[in-house]
């Protein structure tokens, strides 16, 4: 059980201010923008919930009577940002398949507001017992507690002491990354990845390397345990089963040894890291379940006591949304999503009684799955956080699900007879898993929040109405980036234009992957061996797992990030296994000298680096993140004039190997200056004294 001692309950003070959700708005688009643009790159996105405390807390320090709630209240609208954007991991298939030319906004926007929401509404029955009435340690929800009580202090008490809440370690690593990912994206002067390909006889594989500082970031942040096994993912894939199965197949005739090789990773050894997530997430299930359902039971009898007398004797930081609120906003919710899975089948020209009932099943598929992983979701990120939680595994089992339930309706209605009924099955099955990871992300995140506020005293329910409202107003700017982008790289095959540069397109590696699950599964020519083996590797990754975290405290095999090791591409992964090697012996290192540098504030000292860390990482990934957005602006303008795909660039082609060895030296020098910014950081002990 938490203890109450930790929990800072402040006097009755404004919280849902229109300053405060105006800002919120502000942040919430900009940080959707950044993690559309990584999600499809790099198949991965990022918590918003620190940075957007730090930078709220210094734009509303310049009014004197901003207080801790309100900050928090802007930080809860605009973290939505980080985790609404997980729809990039499935909607771009639709595009992929033809099936759209592009993003149509008021589907987009309902559909992405709508799972939203219910994610929001899910975890409401979930707050006390997995918030108030669990040990969970919640990292991302304390980090961001810690940081609005400090932001507090020093708006309070004017002390120099204690002024610096973080922003200047923000802004740092927003301004070095915003660079490097400009000269190396926009100058092209700076090379962002380098692989050295090695044959032995027929097999062949590679030693890759990625520069990517927003990734080195991220790798800092997940820590030793998810780097490690990332890694072990990463030589499974490259140095046993890309090896061996190029020995075995015959490439193509006049095919390059380095591109058969990627396209064996591409065909078979990508769905062997979808069997792997696939049990992991499958497994992550089954040990909620019991959580799951002790925390439902307890949580409907407290909703039950907010509409009557009990209501009054509530602490206002005990009282959630009301039950006759939560029913008018579901039962909105239910009207949008009714309307968009209408204007979506309608389309394909079924009779009104198979398009009602491919509506109706839909939505009731997309709620039911919802709730399970609303669940699953809260309580993964209770325990590791927002940004480790398995949302590509849960969009993999949604894909399935939906693939089978469609599969099931269509046949009987008799939607395979034609090539463009295929085609429709295959794209409603992407529309209805487009809202289960929509309520998977936001439910993910959402509990993270309500762990803030109930450390700060916020008030339970206004945050929920903040979550809902940064989960619309994230949905608004999510098609239009999503369009901005599609225009300026286009998506891996799916290219906007002919004759753009296949080797630019953005990769959005989870829409692939499970656009050709759902394909495979209606056409009948799914290769399911690869998955089933994928499976008995995740089930080995698990018995692992157990066995170090019974017999040891610190080892630990997270079955998850083995699975994403495999799928991922190896360019990316690396600076993610660098990034926690490197926190990793930061920290060890820091314990070491702690004790010479702070007598008696071992402790502390620790906690600072690690602090002054976590921002910068922060940093170095939202300034990565919203240059490529900027870039992508330049390239579209450009486009759309009549100018280059690569208005930015000063160099060509023929300046590569050097833009390779330049880019090397630019990452072994940023390396650098992350660890010198943390162990330059020492506790002050007359911060804690003015506190």
């Amino acid at each position: 059980m938490n203890s109450q001692k930790d929990v800072t309950v402040y006097p009755t003070l404004p919280e849902l201010t229109f300053r405060g959700m105006f800002l919120g708005m502000l942040i919430t688009v900009i940080f959707t923008a950044s993690n559309v643009y990584l999600g499809l790159k790099v198949g991965l996105t990022f918590s918003s919930s620190i940075p957007a405390a730090v930078i709220s807390m210094a734009i509303l320090r310049m009014f004197k009577d901003s207080n801790i709630l309100e900050n928090n209240m802007v930080q809860t609208q605009a973290s939505a940002a980080g985790t609404l954007s997980a729809i990039i991991f499935i909607l771009p298939g639709l595009l992929m398949l033809g099936y759209w030319q592009g993003f149509p906004f008021w589907q987009t926007m309902v559909l992405c507001a709508c799972g939203g929401s219910l994610g929001g509404l899910f975890t409401i029955p979930l707050r006390r017992a997995m918030v108030v009435n669990s040990d969970l340690p919640y990292p991302e929800g304390l980090a961001a507690a810690e940081i609005l009580k400090i932001g507090s202090a020093s708006h309070d008490e004017d002390k120099k002491a204690s002024k610096d809440t973080g922003m200047k370690d923000i802004v740092k690593g927003t301004s070095l990354a915003g660079l490097i990912s400009l000269c190396a994206n926009g100058f092209h002067v700076l090379s962002s990845e380098f692989s050295y390909w090695l044959s032995f006889g027929k097999a062949v594989t590679q030693i890759p390397l990625g520069f990517s500082t927003a990734l080195l970031g991220a790798g800092y942040l997940i820590g030793i345990a998810s780097g490690m096994a990332i890694l072990v993912g990463t030589l499974l894939a490259w140095y046993v089963f890309v090896p061996y199965l190029t020995s075995v197949i015959t490439p193509a005739e006049g095919q390059s040894a380095a591109a058969f090789a990627k396209a064996i990773w591409a065909q078979k050894v990508r769905f062997i890291g979808a069997g792997c997530i696939g049990i992991a997430a499958v497994w992550t299930l089954i040990r909620l379940a019991k959580p799951v359902v002790d925390g439902i039971k307890m949580s409907i009898n407290a909703l039950r006591a907010n509409d009557t007398e009990e209501k009054k004797m509530l602490h206002h930081t005990d009282i959630d949304m009301s039950p006759k609120s939560v029913g008018l906003v579901f039962l909105a919710i239910l009207i949008g999503l009714f309307i968009t899975f209408y204007t979506f089948v309608s389309n394909a020209g079924l009779s009104m009684s198979v398009t009602l009932m491919f509506i109706v099943v839909g939505i009731l598929v997309a709620i039911l799955m919802g709730f399970f992983v609303a669940a699953a979701c809260g309580y993964m990120a209770g325990l590791i956080g927002t940004s480790a939680s398995p949302i590509s595994g849960i969009g993999i089992l949604g894909i399935i699900v939906s693939s089978l339930v469609v599969l099931g309706i269509g046949s009987s209605a008799g939607v395979f007879e034609t090539m463009q009924g295929t085609q429709f099955a295959t794209a409603f099955a992407i529309f209805i898993t487009s809202v289960i990871v929509s309520i998977a992300s936001i439910s993910n995140d959402n509990l993270q929040d309500l762990k803030t506020g109930y450390l700060v005293g916020a008030t339970p329910w206004k945050q929920q109405v903040a979550l809902i409202l940064g989960s619309i107003i994230g949905s608004f700017a999510i098609a239009p980036v999503l369009n901005l982008l599609y225009q300026a790289y286009g998506f891996t095959g799916a290219l906007p234009r002919a004759g753009m540069d296949p080797t630019q397109a953005l990769a959005a590696p989870q829409a692939t992957l499970m656009t050709t699950i759902a394909q495979g599964i209606f056409s009948a020519s799914l290769d399911w061996n690869y998955i089933l083996f994928g499976v008995g590797v995740g089930i080995a990754a698990i018995i692992i797992d157990l066995i170090l975290t019974k017999n040891t405290k610190s080892l630990a095999l997270p079955p998850l990030a083995v699975g994403m090791g495999i799928y991922l591409p190896p360019t990316l992964e690396i600076p993610l296994v660098i990034g926690s090697v490197m926190g990793y012996l930061i920290h060890k290192s820091l314990k070491a000298r702690a004790a010479r540098r702070s007598p008696g504030h071992e402790e502390e000292d620790v906690e600072a680096c690690n602090h002054r860390g976590v921002l910068f990482a922060s940093g170095l990934i939202v300034g990565e993140s919203l240059m490529g957005v900027i870039i992508a602006l330049l390239i579209v303008v450009s486009v759309t004039s009549g100018g280059s795909e690569n208005p930015l660039a000063l160099v060509g082609k023929d300046f590569q190997s050097t833009a390779d060895i330049l880019g090397l030296l630019c990452f072994i020098a940023m390396i650098v200056i992350f660890v010198r910014h943390i162990l330059i950081t020492k506790f002050n002990p007359e911060d804690a004294e003015s506190k």
